[in-house]
């Protein structure tokens, strides 16, 4: 009986110590975290443009930008960039009309500004004049004459002079056309019955 007690304490004594290892080991592991392999520069760049591209539509050229101001080596830059292009994820011809449209019909901007936008964005030249000609002539109009409208609510004080002269360049700064300002702003001022002194002055 006493032989069987040992064996059996012999036993329990001889699992123990493979069983608190085993414990051990377990909790070690997971204790220690997962080590995740280093990413890439591919890796690095693809994540960069999916981020950036997650917030909105971006040109090439603002792409390319972002990755060699995070260190991303040009070659790498471009490689992973070029997958984007031919995956159609980056079309520059795309972002350009739907830029020149947006702009337009949120800030009221004219060709001349719009186009220098793009060209600031690195769009190439002749996607930038492609995106301007779908820019209908009437809708451009209009978007001029509802900034005259707007801006004239609070020029009554002033004399008719001053107002052409303020809003001729405020539609300048916008990037329409000296022609088209100059007709736009002397039909709403003779709208408004504020009819000029002296028409030949107004003529650009």
């Amino acid at each position: 009986m006493n032989d069987g007690g040992r064996r059996r304490g012999s036993g329990a004594r001889n699992r123990f110590p493979d069983d608190a290892r085993s414990e051990e080991a377990t909790r070690g592991e997971a204790a220690e975290p997962k080590r995740s392999k280093p990413e890439t520069p591919e890796q690095q760049a693809r994540d960069i443009v999916y981020r950036l591209l997650a917030a909105r539509a971006r040109s090439r050229g603002e792409l390319r930008q972002s990755l060699l101001r995070k260190g991303i080596d040009e070659d790498v830059a471009d490689g992973v960039l070029q997958k984007f292009v031919d995956a159609g994820l980056v079309d520059d011809a795309a972002f350009a009309e739907e830029w020149v449209h947006s702009r337009q019909r949120t800030q009221g901007l004219g060709r001349k500004a719009l186009g220098f936008e793009l060209r600031r964005k690195g769009v190439d030249g002749h996607l930038v004049e492609a995106a301007l000609s779908t820019v209908d002539s009437d809708v451009e109009a209009e978007r001029a004459r509802e900034l005259v409208q707007r801006k004239l609510r609070s020029m009554s004080a002033l004399d008719h002079t001053t107002k052409m002269r303020r809003l001729v360049g405020m539609l300048a700064r916008k990037g329409y056309s000296e022609g088209l300002a100059y007709r736009v702003v002397r039909e709403e001022l003779e709208r408004t019955g504020d009819e000029s002194p002296d028409p030949d002055l107004e003529t650009p």
